[in-house]
């Protein structure tokens, strides 16, 4: 039987309260076999961000010079260890989201964000295109908090001002929905969905911005 895809986000009481374990996945990026699990890597710098399927996501990063390694997964809502399955089902309250590892010497967070803010549509509330549902939401996220963090949070904030002014310079009068959060924790999703687009070159890949540049032409 057809249901309509849950809209809204459910509360903690609500959402499915998922399992202790883990999801297992191979260790080993399927681009340039870096590692992408466990805790962010000495030296480099971490950035979580949801911008529609995980899969087009993932790979409009993984190549990107200062990009060492990066994995799909979900975040923002409130299930410990959540499947693909439950995701999809709304009752978990995560988003599709991808992991990224980075050198911050050679890319800047800034740089990131240009690439996330120009790269699908901001605005679109739950969904992203023909993807409907809260898991294609947009959204920028850090798993952990603190002053450090403080200060990133505060680049996305005026990162998002700036793409707000620049969609309405260019005729979008609909107001950016992203969501920006820190402490949100991150689950690895299965292995089947990491660097997707690697292992199946001709799979979907539902990823679209607006045409509208980070910064002025």
């Amino acid at each position: 039987m057809w249901r309509p895809k849950r809209m809204s986000i459910p509360t903690r009481e609500e959402a499915l309260p998922g399992r202790s374990e883990p999801i297992q996945v191979h260790p080993c990026h399927h681009v340039h076999g870096r590692p992408y699990t466990g805790p962010c890597p000495e030296g480099l710098k971490e950035l979580i961000v949801g911008m529609g399927c995980f899969w087009g996501a993932e790979r409009a990063f993984w190549s990107l010079p200062g990009v060492y390694s990066t994995g799909v997964g979900y975040a923002g809502g409130h299930t410990e260890n959540p499947t693909y399955k439950e995701v999809c089902g709304g009752m978990t309250g995560h988003n599709e989201v991808v992991r990224i590892w980075y050198q911050p010497d050679l890319l800047s967070l800034e740089q990131l964000l240009g690439v996330f803010w120009e790269r699908h549509d901001p605005t679109q509330g739950m969904r992203q295109g023909n993807d409907v549902g809260t898991q294609y939401r947009s959204g920028i996220y850090w798993a952990q908090s603190g002053k450090a963090v403080e200060g990133e949070l505060a680049i996305a904030e005026a990162s998002r001002i700036r793409y707000q002014s620049r969609l309405h310079a260019e005729g979008y009068h609909h107001s950016i929905t992203t969501e920006i959060r820190s402490a949100v924790p991150f689950y690895l999703a299965e292995d089947y969905h990491q660097q997707y687009l690697s292992k199946n070159p001709d799979g979907y890949c539902g990823l679209g911005g607006c045409g509208v540049p980070f910064r002025p032409d």
